[in-house]
C-alpha cells in the first residue's frame, strides 16, 4: 500500500518560523516610517505603475497590482498584443508556448483538456476568469477542463507558478492561470476577426464598449465550428471526424456611484457541443463513437468598491457564481441516450482589502466563504444520482514592503475551514531584489498549497469522507538579466516541490485499506490518500530584439516529475503525459513592405500515458509559420500554417491530433 507519514507538528513550526521573520523584516520598517513627520501618503500600486508606463505590471500575485520586478513568485504575463501576434484560438495552446507549461488533449479541438503547470496534477490549478474561479465542482477532482476556453475577448494571461494556496485557497498546488477580458479605454470602440481554414475550420469574433467619466461596459462575444478530426487516432483505425462547436459571451459594466463607491458587474458564459469517441463499442475497446457532449458554464461577478482614506484603504466586497452543467448522450445506446449528466455550482462571498501601510509597504487581507454543490449520474448504467455540497470559509492577510532599496519582501498566511475534513494552515514569503541599477533581478520564494477533497471523492459511491486534503510544499529561486539597454532578457529559475496526501482510487481487491474499504466492495474501490510526489527542474527563457525590425524569443523547462510514494510499484517513475524537456522558440521579422512574419517552433520530449511508465508518448516537434500585413492602421489581413511538417504525434495514448493546417482571417478596429 502506498501511503505517507509526515510528522505535522514539525510542518507547522517551519511555517511559523518562515512567516514570523518575513513579518518582523517587514513591519520594523513601516514603523519607522510611522514615527517619520512630513512623509506624503502612500500611492497604490496601481498609481506607482502609471507614473512608469513602460513597468509591466501583475496583479495575480498579490491579488492587486504590483510592477513584476517586484514580485518574488515565478510569473510570467501575456499581454493583449502577444496574444493577438500568436493568432492561436485555443487557450491551452498558447499556455503551452509558456516555461512550465505542458498539456495533454484527448483528441483534436473540443477533446477534454488537461494543463499541467511545473509537473503538477491537471486539477491541482486554479483558474479564473474575470476574478471567478471556474473550477468545476462536479469534476471527479475538480478541476478545470480547457478544451471550452477559447481565445474570444481575452486581452491578458497571467500564469502564476509554484504553490499559491496562500491567496488562492484550495487547488493552487500547481500554480494560477488568470484570464482578463478586455476593458474600455475610448468613450466609443470595437473589434471584429474573421477567420477559416483546415478542418471545416470558421472562427468569428468581435467586441464593441466605450468608457465615460463615471462608467465604462463593454461586450464580446465569438463563434467556433470545426470538423475536426477523429478522436480515435487514425493511426490506430479511426476514421470518423469527431466535430467541435461552441460559443461564448462575455460582458462587463463599472459605474461610480460616488467618487470613493463603484459598482462592478462581469459575467461570462460559454456554451459547446463536441463529438468524441469511447469505449461503448461492441468488443468495449477504445474505437470510433457516436456519443457526443454538451457543456454549458455561466460565470457572474457582482462587486463594490469602496476607496477610504484618501485612496490608502481599498475595500472589495463581492459575490461570485460559477456553474457548469455537462451531458453526454450516446445516440446507440439501448434505453436511454444519456450516458452522464453532471451540474456543479459554487457560490462565494469574498471581501477583499488592499492598505497602503506606507510609501512601499501594502497590505492585503479577505475573507471568503464558498458552497460548492454537485449534481451527477449515469442514466445508462445506474439510475442512482450522487447529491453533494460542501462549505469552505477562509481567511488571509499579506504584506509586501520594499526593506531595503530595490529588495522587497511578501509574507503571508490563510486559514480554511472546511465543513468535511475541518482546518488547514498555507503560507508563503518571497523575495525580489533588484540590483545594478535594476538590470539584475534576483527572485526567490517559499509557498504552500493544498487541495480540499472533491465533493466527488468524498460522496459518490466510491467516496471516502476521512479523506486529508493534498498538501505540497514548494520553493523556487532565479536572476533576471537585462543587457544592451534591455534588448536581450535573460532568465533562470530553479524550482521543486514535494507533495504528499494525494488521493488517489483504489482497489479495493487489491492494495486499498480494508477498514476504509469496508463498505465499498460493491464500487470495487475507494479513494484513498495513498500517493506522494515531487517536481524538480529548471526554466531558461530569452529574449534578444536583435534590430527594430528582428525579434528572437526562447524559452526551456526541464521538469522532473516523479511518483514517490512509498512501498509504491511505481515509485520513482515519471508522471503521466507530463514531459521532462519541452521548449520553444520563435522568431519574428518585420518586413519594410510592414509584412511581419513569425517561424515558431514548439517541442515536447517523451512522456508516458501510464502510471508504469510502460506505454510511451513519443517526442514531438512541432513549425508554425505567421504571417500579417495591415492594409490599414485599423484593418489587418493575418495567415498561419500549424505543423508545416505534417508530424504525427500523441499527448494523450491513441487519440488523435491535428496535422498539417492552414487558417487565414482578418481583424478590423474601429
Amino acid at each position: 500500500m502506498r501511503h505517507v507519514v509526515v510528522e505535522e507538528a514539525l510542518l507547522r513550526r517551519k511555517l511559523l518560523i518562515c512567516l514570523s521573520v518575513s513579518a518582523a523584516a517587514l513591519v520594523a520598517p513601516a514603523a519607522v516610517w510611522a514615527q517619520a513627520s512630513g512623509q506624503a501618503s502612500a500611492p497604490d500600486a496601481a498609481g506607482a505603475a502609471a507614473a512608469n508606463a513602460v513597468q509591466e505590471v501583475v496583479v495575480t500575485a498579490n491579488r492587486s497590482p504590483m510592477p513584476i520586478d517586484q514580485v518574488g513568485q515565478s510569473v510570467t504575463v501575456l499581454t493583449a498584443p502577444q496574444i493577438k501576434a500568436d493568432q492561436e484560438t485555443i487557450v491551452s495552446d498558447i499556455l503551452a508556448r509558456t516555461p512550465g507549461v505542458s498539456f495533454s488533449r484527448n483528441g483534436g479541438p473540443g477533446g477534454t483538456t488537461s494543463v499541467y503547470i511545473r509537473g503538477a496534477e491537471s486539477d491541482q490549478t486554479v483558474v479564473l476568469i474575470d476574478g471567478v474561479k471556474v473550477n468545476d465542482p462536479s469534476d471527479v477532482g475538480a478541476g478545470y477542463d480547457f478544451s471550452n476556453l477559447l481565445a474570444g475577448d481575452i486581452s491578458r494571461i497571467e500564469i502564476l507558478r509554484g504553490p499559491q494556496s496562500a491567496l488562492y485557497g484550495s487547488e493552487a498546488i500547481g500554480g494560477v492561470v488568470n484570464i482578463i477580458t478586455a476593458e474600455p479605454t475610448k468613450p466609443l470602440e470595437g473589434d471584429v476577426q474573421a477567420e477559416g481554414g483546415s478542418y471545416g475550420t470558421a472562427y468569428v469574433r468581435g467586441g464593441i464598449g466605450g468608457k465615460e467619466d463615471h462608467y465604462d461596459w463593454r461586450l464580446g462575444a465569438y463563434y467556433q465550428s470545426t470538423d475536426g478530426v477523429s478522436d480515435f487516432d487514425k493511426a490506430f483505425g479511426g476514421k470518423e471526424d469527431d466535430g467541435f462547436h461552441t460559443a461564448g459571451v462575455s460582458g462587463r459594466f463599472r459605474y461610480d456611484l460616488t467618487p470613493d463607491l463603484q459598482f462592478d458587474q462581469r459575467a461570462y458564459y460559454t456554451w459547446s457541443r463536441n463529438e468524441f469517441d469511447g469505449f461503448d463499442t461492441p468488443t468495449f475497446t477504445f474505437g470510433d463513437d457516436a456519443e457526443f457532449g454538451r457543456t454549458q458554464q455561466l460565470v457572474d461577478y457582482t462587486g463594490l468598491n469602496l476607496s477610504l482614506f484618501d485612496g490608502r484603504l481599498k475595500n472589495r466586497l463581492a459575490y461570485e457564481y460559477n456553474g457548469l452543467d455537462r451531458r453526454n448522450e450516446d445516440p446507440d445506446q439501448v434505453g436511454t441516450k444519456f450516458t452522464f449528466i453532471a451540474q456543479g455550482r459554487a457560490n462565494t462571498i469574498e471581501y477583499e482589502g488592499t492598505f497602503a501601510i506606507a510609501p512601499g509597504y501594502q497590505l492585503v487581507f479577505g475573507a471568503q466563504s464558498e458552497r460548492s454543490t454537485m449534481n451527477e449520474e449515469s442514466p445508462a448504467f445506474d439510475p442512482g444520482p450522487t447529491k453533494a455540497h460542501a462549505t469552505i470559509n477562509s481567511g488571509y492577510g499579506q504584506i509586501v514592503g520594499e526593506v531595503l532599496r530595490g529588495l522587497t519582501l511578501t509574507g503571508g498566511i490563510r486559514y480554511d475551514d472546511h465543513s468535511t475534513f475541518g482546518d488547514h494552515v498555507t503560507g508563503q514569503a518571497s523575495a525580489a531584489w533588484k540590483l545594478n541599477e535594476g538590470n539584475t533581478i534576483l527572485r526567490a520564494s517559499f509557498g504552500q498549497g493544498f487541495k480540499a477533497p472533491s465533493l466527488f471523492q468524498l460522496y459518490s459511491e466510491f467516496g471516502n469522507t476521512t479523506l486529508r486534503p493534498e498538501e505540497s510544499n514548494g520553493w523556487d529561486a532565479g536572476v533576471e538579466q537585462h543587457f544592451f539597454d534591455g534588448r536581450v532578457v535573460v532568465q533562470a529559475t530553479y524550482f521543486g516541490r514535494e507533495t504528499k496526501n494525494l488521493i488517489e482510487f483504489v482497489d479495493c481487491t487489491g492494495i486499498g485499506d480494508p477498514a476504509i474499504c469496508a463498505g465499498h466492495d460493491a464500487a470495487g474501490g475507494v479513494y484513498q490518500n495513498v500517493d506522494k510526489s515531487s517536481a524538480e527542474g529548471v526554466e531558461l527563457q530569452a529574449d534578444w530584439k536583435a534590430s527594430e525590425a528582428l525579434d528572437f524569443s526562447a524559452n526551456y523547462t526541464f521538469d522532473d516529475a516523479e511518483d514517490r510514494s512509498p512501498d509504491s510499484p511505481t515509485r520513482g517513475d515519471q508522471l503521466a503525459r507530463r514531459p521532462k524537456n519541452t521548449g520553444n522558440f520563435s522568431a519574428t521579422y518585420l518586413w519594410p513592405v510592414k509584412l511581419k512574419t513569425t517561424a515558431a517552433v514548439r517541442y515536447a520530449g517523451q512522456s508516458f500515458d501510464d502510471d508504469a511508465d510502460t506505454v510511451p508518448l513519443k517526442s514531438y516537434t512541432l513549425l508554425d509559420l505567421r504571417a500579417s500585413y495591415p492594409l490599414r492602421d485599423n484593418l489587418e489581413l493575418y495567415a498561419r500554417v500549424e505543423n508545416l511538417t505534417d508530424a504525427h504525434y500523441e499527448t494523450t495514448f491513441q487519440y488523435g491530433t491535428l496535422g498539417r493546417a492552414g487558417y487565414a482571417g482578418v481583424r478590423l478596429s474601429f
